[in-house]
């Protein structure tokens, strides 16, 4: 059974051919909630598919800044259900544990940050980093979507794809949007990749918090086959991020540094 499979059940549902209504079994995403403890203390609670959740953990603490590299995290443990990571970071070595206090619930379509570090400092333009030419993006779109099964499956996911050098290094995929570029970060991480010069693939929509995560990891561009949000695109504009969107059928609208595709 592929990984992907874990983050769906076969649910009994009746379905309407425009004649009659009819028995069937449907494939449907999961949803679980996620606890995450940093350092003894609950801090959140994610609603996601239960998939790659130790990557969903440390990826939502690189975007908070708590987690700036590999040797920024002590250890990390999952509960035997998945549905707790326990993250402690190098710094909190040898301090007692806080009690717990009550977290925050964020719902499957994401949420901003919650401020848990401080930004030492202003985080600077990303890298000059990738070139590439339009059909290359569209190759890497299609094979993207070639991956990203549980879509096809239940049609209720988000997919998000990292990419370095022509490559698709992982594709993530769950009920967040948020949370598929949380799990690249945290994958990235964990497996010290350097995101600087690589690229984001998505299906859904590129909003404000989805550039401030790439921002973070230092990627250069960002295609999806959806649309951007205003000021997503300003974001881009301002960080030195190239944006990507409506990426079907050979065409594409470049929104942001088109100096990095070669035409």
């Amino acid at each position: 059974m592929r990984r992907e499979s874990l983050g769906s059940e076969t649910l009994r549902a009746l379905s309407y051919d425009g004649r009659r209504l009819l028995e069937s079994e449907e494939r449907i995403v999961r949803e679980l909630p996620l606890e995450v403890h940093l350092n003894g203390r609950r801090v959140i609670t994610i609603a996601c598919a239960g998939m790659h959740v130790e990557e969903l953990a440390v990826g939502f603490l690189v975007s908070e800044g708590v987690l700036r590299n590999r040797a920024d995290l002590s250890s990390l443990e999952v509960s035997e259900d998945g549905r707790e990571v326990r993250v402690r970071t190098a710094e909190a070595e040898g301090r007692p544990e806080p009690s717990v206090t009550p977290e925050r619930t964020v719902a499957s379509s994401g949420a901003g940050s919650m401020g848990l570090a401080p930004r030492a400092e202003p985080v600077g333009a990303v890298p000059a980093g990738v070139r590439i030419s339009p059909g290359q993006i569209q190759d890497l779109m299609r094979r993207f979507l070639d991956l990203a099964s549980l879509h096809d499956e239940t049609g209720g996911t988000h997919a998000a794809a990292l990419v370095r050098d022509g490559d698709i290094l992982a594709v993530r995929q769950d009920i967040g949007r948020h949370n598929a570029i949380d799990m690249l970060g945290g994958y990235a991480l964990l497996n010290g990749l350097d995101c600087r010069g690589a690229m984001i693939l998505r299906t859904g929509r590129v909003s404000s918090e989805i550039v401030h995560k790439v921002r973070l990891l230092g990627v250069s561009l960002v295609a999806s086959l959806s649309v951007p949000t205003t000021l997503a695109v300003q974001m881009a504009r301002e960080a030195g991020i190239t944006l990507v969107g409506s990426v079907r059928s050979g065409r594409m609208k470049i929104y942001s540094h088109e100096g990095r595709l070669t035409i």
